[in-house]
């Protein structure tokens, strides 16, 4: 597959031409970041767009440009309550959704936490697995039968996932000890693997879905947790090993550049080039077996058998088969 889009693509550039006018979409994270520009961008192309956020009032505020967006292209803008560390929140958020009755062509599983502290959600799974993971897993599968045909499930991952496999067996780190970027490298990897088996279960019914890596944008609320040495000193590791690797120094993206592979996946990428795969800088990312954050995608993420073991754990974990 060619196209005309890469690293330094926007939204803007790869949504010209394009109308989404009768298009239903639904955001999570919609209340910073990636999650406005990526509700923003579709609504100015005329999309009913759904915005999921564990504060309203925030979101509420944080918003306005969307909602201009909307009422300028005649498409429409509205929130739901969501915290996906809660699956009580996400039960009631997925049968708020269903009640309504309205389908959806796109789902953009947006929302996530990076490298907190260890804690737990209130569940009792660790931070960025039960939040990252099990929050979207649950509130994805609840909906389901909501996503049209043709529609497609764009799961937000990160080359973070380059740091760790999941660990199937001590997902909650109760027998190792916690670090946060093994922590966050496990739910990143927990994003593609999903991904990659609701894309095999769905694709019979015209559904598909595909993982995307966004690209480094500090510009962002996920590096809360971090302060400018922890910053520095996650910079410097990533510089050292694109250079021992042969690759190109590390660029930042703004914005409107890291939302543009989730809307080029979404909405312009053919279904079946990326449908179980996994997107950066608009495009398929290669297979990358070598350690270290830097283009590809490690081998484990993509591997069925995994997918298929981690989703079978994730509904032991939520109590619900799917």
């Amino acid at each position: 597959m060619t196209n005309a889009f890469g690293a330094t693509s926007t939204t803007e550039d790869v949504l010209a031409g394009v109308d989404l006018r009768g298009k239903r979409v639904l955001v999570t994270g919609a209340s910073a970041g990636l999650g406005i520009e990526t509700c923003r961008a579709l609504a100015a192309k005329g999309a009913d767009v759904v915005g999921a956020a564990r504060d309203l009032a925030k979101a509420e505020a944080a918003t306005a440009a969307v909602r201009a967006a909307a009422a300028e292209s005649g498409g429409s803008f509205s929130l739901v309550q969501l915290d996906l560390a809660s699956l009580a929140s996400v039960r009631a958020c997925a049968d708020a959704l269903n009640a309504q009755g309205q389908g959806f062509d796109i789902v953009i599983t947006n929302a996530g936490v990076m490298a907190p502290p260890f804690g737990h959600t209130a569940d009792g799974f660790e931070t960025q697995f039960g939040t990252n993971h099990l929050g979207h897993f649950l509130l994805v599968n609840r909906i389901a039968g909501l996503i049209r045909e043709g529609g497609r499930l764009v799961s937000l991952s990160s080359s973070g996932h380059r740091l760790a496999d999941v660990d199937l067996e001590d997902p909650n780190f109760e027998r190792s000890a916690y670090d946060p970027w093994v922590g966050y490298g496990r739910s990143k990897t927990a994003n593609i693997l999903f991904a990659v088996e609701f894309d095999a279960r769905h694709r019979e019914h015209g559904v598909r879905a595909t993982a995307v890596h966004p690209g480094v944008i500090w510009e962002t609320e996920l590096s809360r947790h971090m302060n400018e040495d922890e910053k520095q000193a996650l910079v410097s590791s990533i510089e050292a090993g694109l250079a021992a690797a042969g690759q190109p120094p590390l660029t930042y993206k703004s914005i409107a550049q890291g939302a543009a592979t989730s809307v080029w996946s979404a909405v312009v990428a053919p279904a079946d080039a990326v449908g179980g795969l996994y997107c950066e800088d608009c495009h398929v990312a290669e297979l990358e077996a070598l350690e270290g954050i830097r283009a590809g995608v490690r081998p484990y993420a993509l591997d069925r058998e995994q997918a298929k073991a981690l989703w079978a754990l994730s509904e032991e974990l939520v109590g619900e088969q799917f």
